[in-house]
This record gives structure tokens, sequence and C-alpha cells, in this order.
């Protein structure tokens, strides 16, 4: 959660230079330049991935990198991604947490609040995604927890229509990295999507994490096209690198995605191999190439 009240972050968005620190860690400008990408795949990397630089670097590398988004990042440091115009592909900070979620009604009065807050931050900002979460089950059965999440999030649709803001249901596995989680398949966040009924409602497909739950994900991400408004990658098993070493085929899968018609942005989500901050840089630079279909 974000600590500075809403009237503080508006002003602070508004102002158009920030005194930040220059990178110094990893010299960007030694980097080689990439090509052009191809433009068929809107290129994005989630921020967590890249913890050992500072946003600034990160937005650095990006630009090396030759796109312009970063996924993740919430209200105090989007001054920094508009420095660097950087856009943020998929805002964060108004869910209370990946455990407790939309599916429980107890948190509806906190979550209602912090996403009515969010979504004009977000619009405010120039922004149009924002990541939800379902929560937990703790024993729900799956219809009464949709029941409560189509419930819960019809509260603020009319808010994110007016504002232009798009929320996404991601999907997380629950057989491996967050058991017990709700929304744990493609099947589920379409019906979500399909119940609420409305354009600024869309699913995270996380590629990574509908291949431990359920597999078969081309099939799967034409069916759900429709509901799909972002995606993130990540090696199976052990969101590693989405090279030859794991079992999942980007570069078809990229090639699936492009031919939906889809016009998001994909973003990438896995762990850099190597230790050093270029070799790291170099296996974004291979994640981003390889999606570039």
């Amino acid at each position: 959660m974000y600590t500075l009240d809403r009237r503080s972050m508006l002003k602070q968005l508004s102002l158009g230079t920030i005194a930040m620190l220059a990178p110094s860690a990893f010299h960007l400008a030694k980097a080689q330049t990439m090509g052009s990408l191809k433009g068929n795949i809107r290129h994005s990397v989630c921020r967590w991935t890249f913890s050992h630089l500072s946003l600034p670097e990160l937005c650095g590398l990006v630009k090396t990198i030759g796109f312009s988004a970063v996924d993740l990042v919430g209200p105090k440091d989007w001054p920094i991604l508009k420095m660097h115009e950087i856009d943020s592909s998929m805002c964060n900070g108004a869910e209370i947490g990946l455990t407790k979620g939309w599916n429980d009604p107890q948190y509806h009065p906190t979550l209602i609040k912090n996403y009515l807050e969010h979504i004009e931050l977000v619009s405010k900002a120039g922004y149009k995604n924002l990541i939800c979460f379902t929560g937990n089950r703790r024993g729900m059965d799956n219809e009464v927890g949709l029941k409560n999440c189509v419930d819960g999030l019809k509260k603020i649709m009319s808010h994110a229509e007016r504002h232009g803001v798009v929320l996404h249901m991601e999907i997380l596995n629950s057989r491996i990295d967050h058991l017990d989680y709700m929304a744990d398949s493609s099947d589920w966040a379409f019906e979500l999507c399909k119940r609420i009924d409305s354009p600024n409602m869309k699913m995270l497909f996380d590629i990574y994490h509908v291949q431990i739950n359920e597999g078969d994900i081309i099939r799967r991400l034409r069916k759900c096209t429709p509901y799909i408004g972002h995606y993130h990658t990540g090696g199976v098993p052990g969101r590693g690198e989405i090279t030859e070493g794991q079992e999942l085929n980007y570069r078809a899968i990229m090639k699936s995605i492009h031919a939906t018609g889809f016009q998001g942005y994909v973003a990438q989500e896995f762990s850099p191999s190597g230790t050093t901050p270029e070799e790291k840089a170099s296996s974004l630079k291979r994640a981003v190439l390889l999606c570039d279909v």
C-alpha cells in the first residue's frame, strides 16, 4: 500500500521533473542497442524481477533493448517512469495482498475504497491497467467465491469505466506457488469476466501459472481471447528464463497471441540468470527477442 494521501499523490504526479541519482551500479551506456523490434508484440517487464537495478537503471535497460514499459509499479514510482518516458503497463498498489481479495466480502469495504482512489490515480497519470486478486479459498466453494467477486467488483466498475481504467484479475497457480488461491484456472477467470460483462474487466493470463495448473496454453488463450487484457511469461518449472531449458515453446505461443489480434502488453516475468547486472540484462534481451515474432 502507498502512504501518500490522494491529494499529495496527484500533486506529485503533476510535477514535470524530480530529483534522482544517476545510475552508477550498471553502466547502461556501454550496452549495445538492439535493432528495431517488429512491433507485433508490445513488450514489458515486471519490476520485481530486476530488483537488483534501481528503477532509473531498469528504465535505461528497457530503452536500450527497444521497448518502453514496466509492469507492477505503484504510484510513488510513476514520476520516475514518466521522466524516462516509460509506460506503467500494469499498475498495482490498490490490492490488500494475494491471499486477501475480492472473493471474501469482509475485505470489500477496504478494497472498494482502495480501488476507487487508485482508479483515479491511474487515470490521472495517463495509465490504463490495474491489477486485482481473488484471495485464497479458505474452504470457500468456487461458485460462492465467484459470486462474491462479481458483487464486489461491480461496485467499482462504473467508476473504472468513467475513468478509462481496466481491471485485470490475475490467474495464479494453486499447485506450487500460491496454494489455495481461488482464480487458479482460465475457465474461472473467463466466467468472472463474462458475468461482470464490462470492457473494463479482463483477466491477466499468466502463461507460467496457467501451464502449471492447466497446460494446453495455446487452445486456452484462443478460447479466452475476448477477456484477456494482459500476459505474463515465465519458464516452467521454476519461473526461470523462457529459453529451451524449460518446457514451453514461447515462440509458438507468441505467434498464437499475435494471431488473435491481441493489442495489449506481454510482460516478461522470470528470474534472470547470471550473477552480474550485464548477464541479467542479456537474459532480458534474449527473452524479448524470442517473443518478438
